[in-house]
């Protein structure tokens, strides 16, 4: 049995109270169906920035009835410190774990709007930590990004070597990393970040200027549309699967003291062109019967854009026992047919 089947295992027998801030967003709402779905009880706070109740309403139609009673939902925003504090004492709850994923995302978003990016990202962050410090809760686990990498060259990329950041929303990410070993050192506050590398997934917003390359590209091939490529195609990722992260955020709430108050990549440990995707996307679409024959259209790299991303990934294998279950191909084909439906329903 895994360590995450052992927690799983133990948090049916034993539920605990939890806080998902950006719970109606792609990462957050795949928090709560699988939280939901081992009997715990969930406070959820969102502002509808990023997120989406439709998100919700699909986690609704997963779980029982009894287990969506256990889930509370909150309107609300991190940069609100009231906000953060009502959801931290919802119904004279004791919240034992906070899953922080509330923040503005995007490299090109950032670099469009950086004012609006650090208040979400940093004055949002130290809200909730202070809030949860007040709290006292029992661990503190935030989604921090494989942007804080930034120019450093080496790969695979290991949480203790780190380069200058390459855009204001890698700046940010850096920033919580540091707060988070102050509130700890300072107040005592168990703190535990996970560097996200490139998470694809069911219900990850397909639509809008800043969506990920997998949700895009789907949605352009389905569509029928011209494809973009920026650069030559041979930029790389480190793609994981939602449920990869999913695992990452329960075992990292849960761990030993050892495993408490690190920073951790979360990934898969391996790389994909993105000639390789479109390649791997298209195979998927075609297992679904929908083909796609049109080719890529390249054009200029991207602002802020590193060339290549890989994650090693044995720090979080050995204090945490993270082992991912989905490699790419199979997280692709897990993922496709919700992008199908979703994208049909909506062009209906």
């Amino acid at each position: 049995m895994s360590k995450y089947d052992e927690i799983k295992k133990q948090l049916k027998k034993t539920p605990k109270v939890w806080l998902v801030t950006g719970v109606a967003g792609f990462i957050g709402s795949n928090l709560l169906e699988t939280l939901l779905l081992l009997d715990q009880k969930v406070i959820g706070l969102d502002n509808f920035a990023t997120g989406h109740q439709h998100n919700l309403d699909e986690v609704q139609s997963q779980v029982s009835s009894e287990q969506w009673h256990n889930f509370s939902f909150i309107k609300g925003d991190i940069r609100d410190y009231s906000d953060c504090e009502k959801a931290l004492t919802f119904n004279k709850l004791t919240v034992d774990y906070v899953l922080h994923q509330a923040a503005l995302g995007s490299v090109p978003r950032s670099i469009a709007d950086p004012i609006l990016t650090n208040s979400a990202n940093i004055t949002g962050f130290v809200n909730m930590l202070t809030a949860a410090k007040n709290a006292k809760v029992s661990t503190f686990v935030y989604a921090a990004s494989s942007s804080t990498y930034g120019d450093h060259p080496a790969l695979p990329k290991v949480e203790e070597n780190i380069g200058k950041p390459l855009s204001p929303y890698a700046v940010t990410k850096y920033v919580n990393e540091l707060y988070a070993d102050v509130f700890h050192k300072t107040y005592g506050l168990n703190a535990t970040g996970l560097r996200y590398f490139n998470v694809f997934g069911k219900r990850q917003d397909p639509d809008g200027a800043y969506a990920a390359v997998i949700p895009k590209w789907t949605a352009a091939m389905i569509e029928n549309q011209d494809l973009f490529i920026n650069g030559d195609g041979e930029t790389s990722r480190d793609f994981c699967f939602v449920e990869n992260a999913v695992q990452a955020n329960i075992l990292a709430a849960t761990a030993n003291d050892e495993g408490k108050n690190q920073v951790y990549n979360v990934a898969l440990g391996d790389r994909t062109s993105l000639n390789e995707l479109f390649s791997s996307l298209v195979t998927s679409l075609s297992a679904n019967e929908v083909s796609y024959v049109k080719s890529a259209i390249y054009q200029e790299f991207r602002a802020g854009d590193v060339r290549h991303s890989q994650a090693d990934i044995s720090k979080a294998k050995v204090l945490l026992g993270y082992q991912p279950e989905f490699r790419i191909q199979q997280g692709i084909d897990k993922a496709m047919p919700w992008y199908i439906n979703f994208l049909t329903t909506c062009n209906n």
